[in-house]
């Protein structure tokens, strides 16, 4: 095996995989967007890993546990795989805002730590979400970044201080253009 760094796509989960129901506790309230499962397929069989990254911080404001978020996280996990799609790695910010940590996005912190734990190369890579933070989170690894129109993208579009590589109206707009994207830049 070479020392090549790989591509993924860092997906944001709420707004961006699942409907975004606000502070999302329960398994039982998790809705995936359409085509979410077989464009995260898609990349699957392309051979780019699919990671989640998320600000959870309804755990730092004490609105529920850990256990709530890695419940939902698993619910997910099992809901893609029975369509044949998985999730490669997934991590979560559970602080507050003004904890100021380095892993709640726009910050790298895990970015950088699927980065080492995954072998990516992260400028290689994508950012698709539907927030700002999203976004700067692109920008500050070197990533392209994709913001999509579901959740709060629509939204969070005025508020950006840059544009981002692509607009998509869902997840399955973003992954057909990375998928071209990708496709061009390996002609």
């Amino acid at each position: 095996m070479t020392g090549k760094k790989r591509r993924a796509v860092y997906f944001d989960r709420d707004g961006t995989i699942n409907t975004d129901v606000g502070y999302l506790s329960s398994p039982d309230e998790l809705e995936i967007i359409g085509g979410a499962e077989r464009s995260i397929k898609k990349l699957n069989d392309s051979g780019v890993l699919v990671i989640v990254i998320s600000n959870q911080s309804g755990v730092g404001r004490g609105y529920f546990a850990k256990d709530a978020v890695e419940a939902v996280n698993e619910r997910l996990k099992s809901l893609l795989e029975a369509e044949g799609a998985r999730l490669d790695g997934v991590y979560y910010c559970a602080h507050s805002p003004d904890e100021e940590c380095g892993c709640r996005k726009p910050k790298t912190g895990l970015a950088d730590r699927a980065a080492r734990e995954h072998g990516i190369d992260n400028s290689s890579s994508y950012v698709v979400g539907d927030k700002a933070s999203d976004m700067g989170l692109a920008d500050k690894i070197g990533a392209r970044g994709v913001l999509v129109l579901t959740g709060n993208g629509a939204k969070e579009l005025g508020k950006l201080s840059g544009r981002p590589d692509f607009v998509a109206k869902d997840i399955a707009g973003a992954v057909e253009w990375i998928m071209e994207d990708l496709q061009e830049g390996q002609g």
